[in-house]
């Protein structure tokens, strides 16, 4: 089935290295990014950061109004998908293999939630990655993600 939809590639200019920024205007339009409203925090050379705010739609206990894990969970898939991109400095195409996230505590009504992806080791075809989500302090995580994805594709120009 063919889609009518640019794809992320195409988007992208040719030759021109990784943007995180530009990557998240463009899928942050699509699919559960678009729908979480996704925002590009900041990024180095292996890592991304992104943030969505709290919504009373998002919420897994309407007694506590604390954020579903769902939600957590698709922010750091894209934080920490990206972070493999940003570390190759391309775009290629990529699935989820592997991706756990440890919850220390849950996030709380209102807050902001930011997710940090970390690439730290790439093979020939898989990503590892490992992350945290926090609510602005650094140093008092949410949650604590690890994981793998594999590459399925060369650069796409």
């Amino acid at each position: 089935m063919a889609s009518d939809k640019p794809q992320l590639g195409s988007l992208i200019p040719s030759n021109t290295a990784f943007d995180p920024a530009l990557v998240n205007k463009l899928m942050g339009k699509f699919g559960h990014g678009g729908f979480l409203d996704m925002e590009y925090v900041g990024h180095g050379e292996d890592w991304v950061e992104l943030a969505i705010d709290w919504r009373a739609d998002l919420v897994a206990d309407p007694e506590t109004g604390i954020l579903a894990s769902a939600a957590v969970i698709s922010l750091m898939d894209n934080a920490t998908s990206m972070s493999i991109w940003t570390k190759l400095g391309e775009f290629r195409p990529q699935v989820t293999m592997d991706l756990r996230l440890d919850y220390l505590r849950p996030s709380p009504a209102g807050a902001r939630v930011y997710g940090r992806g970390i690439c730290y080791h790439l093979t020939q075809s898989i990503g590892f990655v490992r992350g945290f989500a926090h609510n602005g302090d650094i140093d008092d995580p949410l949650a604590h993600a690890s994981g793998t994805f594999i590459r399925v594709g060369d650069r796409i120009a």
